[in-house]
């Protein structure tokens, strides 16, 4: 039996914690986007992800998940189906019904043109965020 790796339970802390309301982590938070900021080249300021309060400001959460489960998250892209990209999926919007269908489309454009393992966390977003525009109820 596998067992989750030491990055994939911190992710799904991070995860737990990100997407909660009443928890405050600042100062983790920080210390965590400033080594991946300064590892992926990010160019987003840190302090502007999270509030005053020390929540993931809501533009900022997707951003997030990606940026601190970088590779659980290509693990589930390349599937197309899993934990992670279901998060970002409703972090993005797309709703229940239509979620199934998003996977498959993210994994079509994985095996396409999907920017590669080192590229910065917004082009993986704007890839996400480009694919589950289809997806998302009209309003």
């Amino acid at each position: 039996m596998r067992t989750p790796s030491t990055s994939a339970r911190l992710a799904l802390v991070f995860l737990t914690l990100a997407l909660s309301s009443g928890c405050s982590i600042k100062a983790t938070l920080d210390q965590t986007f400033d080594t991946t900021s300064n590892v992926s080249g990010t160019t987003s300021s840190v302090h502007s992800w999270v509030s005053e309060d020390g929540l993931v400001r809501p533009e900022y959460k997707a951003l997030a998940l990606i940026a601190a489960s970088r590779e659980n998250m290509e693990q589930n892209i390349a599937a197309g189906s899993g934990e992670y990209l279901t998060a970002v999926g409703t972090l993005l919007g797309v709703p229940e019904p239509h979620r199934a269908n998003f996977g498959a489309a993210v994994q079509r454009r994985y095996a396409q043109d999907w920017p590669d393992s080192h590229a910065a966390p917004e082009q993986w977003l704007a890839q996400l965020h480009e694919t589950a525009q289809s997806y998302r109820l009209s309003h």
